[in-house]
């Protein structure tokens, strides 16, 4: 089996091969001789469904640079690593069927992603991000079952959510959780604390990290100017890469965020799901103004 895969891959390489179909292999590693040397710069579809692999090598996209579609339905995949977020041609991503509990933020910044496949997995928030890009036009997560809340950047996508929104006890989980009315929703692990409409002042660290990414990236286009010795490493690595950005202004959040929910059956995607989903949409503001100004529907 092994001197086989080495074939596969060997004359998928060689002939530069634009499509590589590895399903069905009881692979429970990712498999090295696709990443060895300069890896296979010309592929742009990889399928590697019904295996056994638990994550991703972080240099995936140095290896793949061209991929397109990726396709990872029925493994044991629990973490997706940051390096997803480099993949920049990537269009088609299916993760279906795994074992994710969580979805690191890069995936929200892939600007070419159009197709989002998370059905059946074991997520119980999505990144505030997701959606945020125009591109992405399909996003699956049914049966998620402990899933309740989607940011609203996906309000005007194509959403299956069939199968979400099943009550979980909030003390079996270490995630801040933001109620509204009957409405309760599980904040992505990044969010440190939660705003509301009468906290007027900003946490003194979120109004550093914001002035600092303003004066560096807006201005100055560089936020590798700054460095360990300027600034901690969490720091450092945190202004790299905001939990998200505010569904009204757009303004980067780092720590902090003022949640706003929608009850699916405000909107135009009730009918598609109407008693198969508890699922509410959830808008992530930087602030007490944007929280109350905005209206997920105008």
């Amino acid at each position: 089996m092994a001197s086989e895969l080495c074939k596969t891959i060997s004359e998928a390489k060689l002939e530069r091969h634009k499509n590589l179909f590895l399903n069905y292999r009881n692979l429970h590693h990712f498999p090295l001789e696709l990443l060895k040397d300069e890896g296979l710069q010309y592929l742009e579809r990889l399928y590697m469904k019904r295996n056994s692999l638990t994550t991703l090598p972080e240099n995936l996209a140095q290896k793949l640079p061209n991929l397109v579609e990726l396709y990872l339905h029925s493994n044991n995949i629990v973490v997706v690593p940051e390096a997803i977020g480099s993949l920049v041609k990537l269009q088609f991503l299916d993760l279906s069927d795994n074992a994710l509990e969580i979805v690191c933020p890069e995936i929200g910044r892939l600007r070419s992603l159009r197709h989002l496949r998370l059905a059946n997995n074991q997520l119980k928030y999505l990144p505030a991000d997701l959606g945020r890009s125009r591109e992405l036009q399909y996003v699956y997560v049914d049966n998620n079952i402990h899933l309740k809340g989607l940011p609203s950047y996906l309000y005007n996508k194509v959403i299956g959510c069939s199968g979400c929104g099943s009550p979980i006890q909030v003390s079996e989980v270490k995630l801040l959780s933001f109620s509204s009315g009957q409405l309760t929703v599980f904040l992505p692990a990044e969010v440190k604390s939660i705003g509301t409409e009468t906290d007027h002042v900003l946490p003194l660290q979120e109004l550093a990290m914001r002035t600092l990414y303003n004066t560096y990236y807006r201005f100055l286009k560089d936020l590798n100017l700054l460095t360990p010795i300027s600034l901690p490493k969490s720091l450092l690595e945190l202004l790299h890469c905001p939990l998200g950005h505010c569904h009204r202004c757009s303004q980067p959040m780092f720590t902090i965020v003022y949640p706003k929910l929608f009850p699916l059956r405000e909107t135009p995607m009730a009918g598609l799901h109407q008693g198969r989903t508890t699922v509410s949409f959830v808008a992530y503001c930087c602030s007490t103004q944007c929280l109350q100004t905005f209206d997920l529907l105008s």
